[in-house]
């Protein structure tokens, strides 16, 4: 991630937007449950939101500097961090509630790893588990803002069926100017790969 973009995931005006709009959305759709699965929590302004929320959050970053930093500043609390992939996470099948992924898809570097993602979301969940996610549309504004990054953005056209081919039941999308929110739920208890 670039450091422009990474301080913007980092500043009060992101932390704002997540309160005024994300998190609201959130709390409309779904009850993420009493244990829950963030994966790429970058600087962590979204755990802070979402850890008040459910009894657990597990999250889950790639970028070691990140979850070194943010495993510090929630030691204590019922959030655990851990360094990884969220693709291969080695957590229990069927052991969450919910899961969340915002921002984040479009920095996965290509679809076959975006999908190996929500296979790995999938086995993750417990059957009736939901999983919400935001992410960034292919806008050129979006772009120059990740110069020198992963920007890889899916397309919320063809979501439904990669998630359905995951193993996930119908999934509901939404659109607006700069971004789309999806949301769907673990149908079945098979993990799919």
């Amino acid at each position: 991630m670039n450091e422009g973009h990474l301080q913007f995931l980092a500043s009060p005006e992101w932390r704002q937007m997540l309160e005024t709009d994300l998190l609201p959305w959130v709390d409309g759709v779904a009850d993420l449950g009493e244990d829950v699965l963030e994966v790429g929590p970058g600087p962590g302004l979204t755990t802070d939101l979402l850890r008040t929320r459910t009894e657990h959050l597990t999250a889950v970053e790639m970028d070691a500097a990140l979850a070194a930093a943010l495993t510090t500043r929630l030691a204590g609390t019922n959030v655990e961090v851990i360094h990884g992939d969220g693709s291969d996470t080695g957590l229990p099948a069927d052991r969450f509630s919910g899961a969340v992924c915002f921002s984040v898809l479009h920095h996965i570097p290509s679809a076959a790893l975006q999908d190996r993602l929500f296979a790995e979301l999938h086995r993750v969940l417990r059957p009736g588990g939901v999983f919400l996610g935001a992410d960034a549309l292919d806008l050129d504004v979006l772009r120059q803002g990740h110069v020198d990054d992963v920007f890889v953005p899916v397309d919320p056209d063809t979501l439904g069926s990669r998630l359905e081919t995951a193993g996930f039941g119908p999934v509901a999308v939404e659109k607006d100017d700069y971004q789309f929110r999806f949301s769907v739920t673990k149908v079945g208890g098979d993990a799919r790969r």
